[in-house]
């Protein structure tokens, strides 16, 4: 199914002369990993600290930008410039659930939305995850199939932020926005596990 993934090929070459650069300059895949968790982690801090200041989610559009361009960065040193290693790829993952959950659990501190279903959400993005990471361990390879991957989810998750910053009321469909995106992440980590099945028999 689609997905801003498909994107991403356009999203590297525009980044391509500054991880040249970085590159040049002896930063490492495993630095920009890490640096993108720990961005994420200091933004759902600050927000969870002062959820009832709504211009502090507007930090949130802003880190997850600048995480996807950190989250191509590193994949680009490892595969380009001979960086990739195991520890690597355990970074890469382990990082990305931790970010995500960062960025996500926030949001159930605002009183619009419910709290389980920030945390349905927060659990059934770490099983999309889950479920494309597995295709490595079935030998199809990372499936990254959408509707609702990693960058469908930073967007949807920027919105939300802005409207929350612009105090928009959403009476009547805030309570269903994160339940309806936690479903969204089951569909996905299910057409992953299809993929994967599916390429394993081809």
């Amino acid at each position: 199914m689609p997905t801003l993934y498909a994107l991403k090929p356009a999203f590297q070459s525009t980044l391509r002369p500054l991880v040249d650069m970085l590159a040049a300059n002896g930063a490492t895949a495993n630095q920009v990993t890490l640096a993108a968790a720990f961005l994420s982690v200091a933004a759902g801090a600050a927000i969870a600290a002062f959820p009832e200041i709504g211009w502090v989610f507007l930090l949130l559009p802003a880190v997850l930008f600048v995480r996807m361009a950190l989250n191509a960065i590193d994949g680009m040193l490892a595969r380009e410039h001979g960086q990739a290693s195991r520890l690597g790829m355990y970074l890469n993952e382990l990082c990305d659930v931790v970010s995500d959950l960062a960025l996500i659990l926030p949001f159930a501190l605002v009183v619009a939305f419910p709290a389980w279903g920030v945390a349905a959400f927060a659990i059934a993005a770490i099983l999309a995850e889950f479920a494309g990471v597995l295709g490595v361990a079935a030998g199809s390879g990372r499936n990254y199939a959408g509707p609702f991957g990693k960058s469908d989810r930073a967007l949807a998750l920027g919105v939300i932020a802005v409207l929350v910053a612009a105090d928009f009321a959403l009476p009547l469909i805030a309570p269903w926005i994160f339940p309806a995106m936690a479903l969204l992440s089951l569909v996905t980590a299910v057409n992953r596990v299809r993929a994967g099945l599916a390429a394993g028999t081809a």
